[in-house]
């Protein structure tokens, strides 16, 4: 596959790419439709996962997608128990699509490569906010860019660094489609001061850059819901873990995350 340098930057590419697919789809009178599980899908869903894999086969012939709409249509590459586990891609082509439908600018294209049961390169792209944050963490190096949906390749922007604990409080970022009691009953353990509520991964991006100190969830997610900024947090010196302090991996049964907890620096 080259270099993690050179992959990095043409997913970087691809994202922005599915962004302006996705942005031409949000720019209509779309339909919805309820998959089989009754989350929403959209035109813009697909379009976005036929770019991102097509782009992916060219960029890394071999290596296996996991990809949101594709697992969905029953299309799971045989990965799990075998040698391929180590490396592959998970791609969810627009979280966020509850945002995408209400038409709030927090949804996401999310991309990103696990290797032994780790994710090391991640690019989440908010193209209706023109933002892209990237992160590889065997370099230890975060960023966010100024990015057009248009594939324009940009520079690497700038760095990004999640902050240490703040001694006046924290700030928390939780869902905003899918907060529940049991995350508020979570946070009133920690000296909370500040709460945003923000939908898709970015939630994961803000404690990236220093703009948010935790970031939990419980319930459900998928990993392709989070690998893409899993990899930005822990590139920009934050972790996930399970709520009890376990490591958090990728390559699971089922591809079923269970509950976490992202923070900034220790």
């Amino acid at each position: 596959m080259g270099n993690d340098s050179a992959l990095l930057q043409s997913l970087i590419y691809t994202a922005q790419r599915a962004g302006g697919a996705i942005m031409a789809v949000y720019a209509t009178d779309f339909t919805v439709r309820d998959k089989a599980d009754a989350s929403p899908v959209t035109a813009a869903d697909e379009a976005a996962e036929k770019i991102i894999l097509a782009d992916l086969a060219a960029i890394a012939p071999g290596v296996p997608v996991v990809a949101e709409e594709a697992v969905a249509a029953g299309k799971v590459p045989a990965i799990l128990g075998t040698s391929s586990a180590e490396r592959f891609f998970l791609v969810d082509p627009l979280d966020g699509t509850r945002e995408f439908i209400s038409h709030r600018d927090e949804f996401t294209v999310n991309v990103a490569l696990i290797e032994g049961g780790e994710a090391v390169l991640g690019v989440v792209f908010a193209p209706a906010r023109r933002e892209l944050y990237w992160g590889d963490v065997r370099l230890g190096r975060a960023g966010h860019i100024d990015a057009d949906p248009d594939g324009t390749m940009p520079s690497m922007g700038t760095a990004i660094s999640a902050r240490h604990r703040p001694p006046g409080g924290l700030t928390a970022v939780a869902s905003r489609s899918h907060r529940t009691p049991e995350t508020d009953a979570l946070l009133a353990n920690y000296p909370v001061k500040e709460f945003r509520s923000i939908g898709s991964s970015l939630k994961f991006c803000l404690v990236a850059a220093g703009e948010a100190d935790i970031y939990p969830r419980i319930g459900t997610t998928m990993e392709w819901d989070t690998a893409a900024g899993h990899a930005v947090l822990v590139a920009a010196g934050g972790r996930v873990t399970g709520l009890g302090g376990e490591p958090f991996t990728y390559g699971k049964p089922g591809f079923r995350n269970g509950d976490f907890i992202a923070w900034g620096r220790e």
